[in-house]
């Protein structure tokens, strides 16, 4: 299907956010507008040692509540980065873990609707401790380690809430990786 752009907006944008408006014209001849958020490329890590998997809680201000999630984040200021390095950094940055294995499962959209926002998922194995170095948007951040059937319980029980930490988790699953 071939939808041209008429025009483009741009609505807001911030360091980590482009918000852009466009009028559209679908192949029938009938127009259309699509609101479009811009966003870095991001990754979700799940480490994993010995049965056991890595969460982390914060609190989520959009939706003012504390969640558990995978470790997850981007680099909105260095676009085009390697993937992997987001992800090794992140790790470290939130966990203080340092995996000396991490295999990529795959990619998924946040919300291709309305978002161009793409994510990348991987597994850390073969980990050892090191220091963390949280952001200040971090500091509320815990971590904790859950046995494998623990975070199959929190998924199934609607403890684990956030829908990229829910993806990531099938994906590893369904490739045969946890």
């Amino acid at each position: 299907m071939t939808i041209e752009t008429l025009s483009t907006r741009l609505a807001y944008e911030n360091p980590w956010t482009r918000v852009r408006e466009d009028i559209i014209r679908r192949q029938d001849g009938s127009q259309g507008l699509y609101g479009v958020v811009e966003r870095s490329d991001f990754v979700v890590v799940v480490p994993v040692q010995d049965g056991r998997v890595t969460l982390v809680e914060q609190f989520r201000y959009p939706v003012q509540r504390r969640m558990w999630e995978f470790v997850m984040g981007m680099w909105e200021t260095r676009p085009g980065t390697d993937p992997a390095r987001i992800a090794a950094g992140e790790l470290r940055e939130e966990t203080g873990l340092i995996a000396d294995r991490m295999t990529y499962a795959g990619e998924m959209f946040q919300g291709a609707g309305y978002c161009n926002q793409r994510g990348h998922v991987f597994l850390a194995t073969e980990l050892t401790m090191g220091e963390t170095a949280r952001e200040s948007t971090e500091q509320d951040l815990v971590c904790r380690d859950f046995a494998l059937a623990e975070v199959e319980a929190m998924l199934r029980d609607g403890v684990i809430v956030d829908a990229m930490s829910m993806a990531a988790f099938g994906l590893l699953r369904l490739k045969g990786l946890i």
